[in-house]
């Protein structure tokens, strides 16, 4: 089984913000393969897909973001999922907006729910997809990535959150290494 996490904040209030586009990409998953989400005994939700006879376990941490590792580890324990079949969806500041880039791996570079993750994983070496949503102009990162997608952003937006759905699809039957191939 592979999991794919999907990095955000609980809640209507941070719902459709740039730091919900792994959210939003897990949700575009589940919405492809009408499954639906259950909550977890590790605080999160879950659902199951199977893509191309591959089993898919989508998580939403349900700890806030700066906490996504209380969540994803024992998930990965209670499942027994390698950290190689794992792939993080996330927010990334230092991409335009709907540029995406899968790397296999890295360092936080200052996203909080990857240094968590790289905390409770106790590795930087794990699939991740980037989901670019550009910097602020005025420098105020945090109003910035809790704020949502003006109206001149959200094509580009949800193409990236498609194309990124689109590639955890073709993990499912492909090296990661030939995914990054194709989607960079």
């Amino acid at each position: 089984m592979k999991m794919i996490v999907g990095l955000g904040n609980p809640g209507k209030k941070y719902e459709r913000t740039r730091h919900n586009v792994g959210f939003m990409v897990v949700d575009e998953l589940s919405f492809r393969y009408q499954t639906p989400w259950k909550k977890s005994k590790f605080n999160g939700m879950t659902s199951s897909i199977v893509v191309n006879g591959e089993k898919m376990l989508l998580v939403k941490p349900l700890t806030f973001m700066n906490l996504s590792g209380e969540c994803v580890r024992p998930l990965m324990d209670y499942y027994d999922i390698s950290v190689d079949d794992v792939m993080i969806v996330y927010d990334d500041l230092d991409l335009p907006t709907g540029k995406i880039r899968l790397r296999q791996k890295g360092s936080a570079g200052g996203h909080n729910g990857m240094k968590s993750l790289i905390q409770h994983l106790k590795t930087q070496d794990f699939n991740r997809i980037r989901v670019g949503v550009d910097r602020p102009a005025n420098g105020d990162i945090i109003n910035y990535v809790l704020g949502d997608f003006p109206k001149s952003e959200q094509a580009d937006i949800i193409d990236a959150i498609k194309k990124s759905a689109d590639a955890v699809e073709a993990w499912s039957n492909k090296g990661f290494a030939e995914v990054m191939n194709q989607f960079n």
